[in-house]
């Protein structure tokens, strides 16, 4: 049984594709378990785990009896993130870039949330925000 995993429901679904089976393998040695850009379902596992899936979003507003609904909020903040520890801050900052992230906050030192903390932050090409973490 996989533990609790994101599936990431996207409006993109092929830009998605591309860029987590770009970044996930050397980010958190994920191996793409099933799917491919043509959708609507991709899903990548680490070891026998579930770690992140794709979802078309319009596959499930159709499940989900949401078809009439606004595909867009209006901007606000956060309401959640994916997180993930590396090795290498700024190695996976820079590798996420290079695979059509949005830069939000570069590779810094993050004291004030723990003594050797160091954080990067980026929006994946749909806007979710991402941080890398290493400590």
């Amino acid at each position: 049984m996989d533990a609790l995993h994101p599936r990431l429901l996207t409006a993109d679904f092929a830009a998605a594709f591309r860029f987590y089976d770009a970044v996930l393998p050397p980010l958190i040695g994920a191996v793409r378990s099933s799917g491919d850009a043509a959708g609507p379902y991709a899903s990548w596992d680490v070891g026998d785990q579930g770690a992140v899936m794709l979802l078309d979003r319009a596959a499930m507003a159709a499940v989900a009896g949401t078809r009439a609904l606004p595909a867009q909020a209006p901007p606000a903040q956060d309401t959640a993130m994916l997180v993930s520890r590396v090795t290498d801050v700024a190695e996976a900052y820079e590798l996420c870039l290079r695979h059509g992230a949005a830069p939000v906050a570069p590779p810094a030192a993050r004291p004030e949330w723990g003594p050797t903390l160091r954080t990067a932050h980026v929006r994946d090409p749909e806007g979710r925000l991402l941080e890398f973490q290493s400590y």
